[in-house]
Order: structure tokens, then sequence, then C-alpha cells
């Protein structure tokens, strides 16, 4: 019987300290400059509480993560958050989405999968065994053919 597939929900962040990696396998993150934050965001053109990942299931055991401009109570950030180009208050995150909350400050969303992997061997095997008789002996090397090397 197959398992479910394996994902790996990553965001990688690009602000005023750098390039940063995030493994997401988490229920709910807060985004943003609060010191508090989930994923802190350095920058001086972000909101405290910029922006929110709420994880939510999909089919066969999978799951994917929705993006909300401010926090989940509804208090938006000051700037608001672009996804691929496009101003949005939420949005359903897909494999590549880049996330603008500030000049210089993004977000870039990946989902890696793993195919399904089986778990139960297959119906045939190709097994061939060799028998010690099988192997030929090698013949022993006569005393000529030794090499005599001086180290």
């Amino acid at each position: 019987m197959p398992q479910a597939p394996h994902q790996n929900h990553i965001l990688i962040i690009e602000d005023d300290k750098g390039r940063r990696e995030f493994l997401l396998d988490g229920p709910v993150y807060v985004i943003g400059r609060d010191s508090k934050a989930d994923i802190r965001l350095v920058s001086q053109f972000v909101s405290r509480r910029h922006a929110t990942l709420v994880q939510l299931p999909g089919q066969d055991n999978s799951f994917h993560y929705r993006i909300t401009d401010g926090t989940l109570d509804g208090k938006l950030s000051a700037n608001g958050i672009l996804v691929n180009g496009r101003k949005v208050a939420v949005h359903d995150l897909v494999n590549e989405d880049e996330i603008v909350f500030g000049p210089r400050v993004k977000a870039l969303y990946y989902l890696l999968r793993r195919d399904a992997i089986f778990t139960l061997p297959p119906d045939e095997f190709d097994i061939t065994l060799i028998s010690p008789n099988m192997i030929e002996d090698e013949e022993p090397l006569a005393e000529d053919d030794i090499p005599t090397d001086n180290f």
C-alpha cells in the first residue's frame, strides 16, 4: 500500500538581515517585525505583525499554507502584501510564489514533493544464485611471476 506523498514547505526570506530559510510544518506562523514573531522580518518598512501563515488540510493527508495580510483577527498591515505582483488580502500558496512585504523584503515559497513510496515488494523477483562451484579457481602464481621490487 503506498504512503502519502512526502512534502516539504519552505519559505526563504530576504530582508535587511540577508537570506534565511524556514522549513514550515507548524499550524500557524506570524510574520513581521515584532521580536516575538515566528518568522521575523528585519526592516523598518514592515509591520510588527505583517502577515500570517495558516496550515490547511488537503487531499491524501497533505496540507497547504494560506497567507493572510495582517493578523487572523482582521487587523491589516500598513502596506499590505503582494503575491506574484498582485496585492492580495488572502492567498493559498503554491510552489514558487513570491511574496513582497515591502522594499527589499520578500519571501519565496517552495513546495517540494516526493512521489509516493511503495512499501510492499513487487510480485516477482529475479534472483540469480551463485554457487562457489560455479567460479573457476585461479592458478597460483609461479615464482617467476612474483614481483621482486625492493623498496
